[in-house]
């Protein structure tokens, strides 16, 4: 005899249940993995289109960059004489507008990353390796400094303390390491060893006093460091025109160059600037990514910068650290200014030779959300502004001084995530990816 179906009032209505939940959300599904690749990639756009660093990161790079477009229309007039036309002939306007900006932007990356035409020439054995190597080169050479002053204020911020001083340290750092370049009369590698770390011991004098004057009298950091800047300028200033420092062949404000055994080789040789103060800084910025992350020393540094009464409660000297954090903030910064008369931009000392590179140090830092690794590319991206610059300037005619426009959008947007997360209708970033933290009272 066959079995019958079971008709119990049980199982009707379990079958109704089960029927009510199918038609809410939908039948089964037949294939669980279709359905989990989908899941990942939907997850995967939700956190890319969040309020994630790299996204804001990203976007802040486009808004500065359009922003940039719309001062470069501005700025010629010829193209603002056709928007006076606008509404009879818009092609005209909207094609040189068009026309200006890409020649603009063209030629920027012409000079930060490669050339074409100098490719294909390289291609088929009209031009030597060197030539299309060259604008990489540029920017690799005006990233280096950078990447020292960044990480400089990057660790001080990690320790709550904020850095203005990089510039001054960085200022000390270029005259010990320019005056053991040209007075100390030592032999190929080790005269380079020395005026290296010359430079850094410089940086770390110019840190330690800021640092000792917070833990000791609890003077603040950006008041002594910002003073400290301007004494750090005016000794250069005076320092360059005494006796024995100044070129005895010059009447200008200029040092003895320094000694060839004391300055970085060049990696490929000429015309590219490149030097071994590439992998210092690669070396570098990996030996203070493990010091903040992985040593002791960087969790009191974090600890402090987090929390100094817990810190303190912990038996974490708050006082040493400060000093310890600014000490070794200067002697980054120091390394950078050593670079600057070491390497191949130039060679001796001048009012003018570390630039501004502590003050764009603070900017790389904040991009990089003073995390080592990003302050390197935050620095890698300054360079390929700067380098790519000239050749705007030059080729389009554009002025050098939007790249430091640029630089500046870019930092008032990462400096502004909830502008940005408006204007792109971004999602709350999930745990994890929320920016990191600045310094206490920035």
């Amino acid at each position: 005899m066959s079995a019958s179906p079971d008709k119990s009032p049980s199982s009707a209505a379990g079958l109704a249940a089960h029927e009510r939940v199918e038609a809410a959300t939908g039948p089964p599904d037949r294939d669980p993995g279709r359905h989990a690749d989908q899941t990942f990639a939907r997850r995967f756009l939700e956190h890319v289109w969040s309020t994630n660093p790299v996204t804001v990161t990203a976007l802040a790079v486009l808004l500065a960059a359009l922003i940039g477009a719309v001062l470069i229309v501005v700025s010629d007039p010829a193209t603002v004489a056709a928007f006076g036309y606008f509404l009879d002939r818009p092609g005209d306007a909207l094609g040189r507008s068009a026309a200006l900006v890409g020649e603009a932007y063209g030629n920027l990356l012409k000079g930060a990353l490669v050339d074409p035409a100098t490719l294909d020439r390289w291609l088929s054995g009209d031009a030597d390796w060197r030539q299309v190597l060259y604008p990489i080169s540029e920017t690799l050479t005006y990233t280096t400094p950078l990447v020292f002053t960044g990480l400089a204020v990057a660790v001080a911020f990690r320790a709550g303390l904020f850095n203005i001083g990089a510039q001054g340290q960085a200022t000390m750092g270029v005259i010990a390491a320019a005056l053991a370049g040209f007075w100390l009369p030592l032999p190929v590698g080790l005269h380079l060893l020395v005026a290296v770390l010359a430079g850094a011991a410089g940086g770390a004098v110019w840190g330690f006093l800021p640092g000792i004057l917070k833990a000791r009298a609890g003077a603040h950091e950006v008041i002594t460091t910002i003073m400290l800047n301007y004494v750090a300028f005016s000794f250069l200033t005076w320092i360059v025109h005494q006796p024995g420092v100044q070129d005895p062949g010059r009447t200008d404000f200029i040092s003895r160059p320094v000694d060839a055994s004391a300055q970085l080789p060049r990696l490929f040789g000429e015309p590219l600037r490149v030097d071994a103060g590439v992998v210092l800084a690669v070396a570098v910025t990996a030996g203070v990514a493990w010091l903040l992350s992985r040593s002791t020393v960087g969790f009191e540094l974090r600890a402090v910068g987090a929390n100094p009464d817990a810190a303190r409660a912990a038996g974490i000297s708050v006082a040493g650290t400060f000093v310890l954090a600014m000490t070794l903030s200067g002697a980054l910064a120091g390394l950078g200014g050593g670079q600057a008369v070491l390497g191949a931009t130039a060679s001796a000392l001048t009012p003018s030779v570390v630039a501004q590179i502590g003050f764009d140090g603070i900017l790389v830092a904040l991009l990089g959300r003073v995390r080592p690794w990003g302050v390197a590319l935050a620095a890698l991206l300054f360079g390929a502004l700067r380098a790519g610059g000239n050749t705007m300037q030059s080729a389009a005619g554009v002025s050098l001084e939007l790249v430091t426009v640029l630089q500046a959008l870019i930092v008032v947007f990462i400096a502004a995530p909830a502008l940005v997360k408006a204007l792109f209708r971004l999602r709350a970033a999930g745990p994890g990816g929320a920016p990191t933290g600045l310094a206490k009272g920035w």
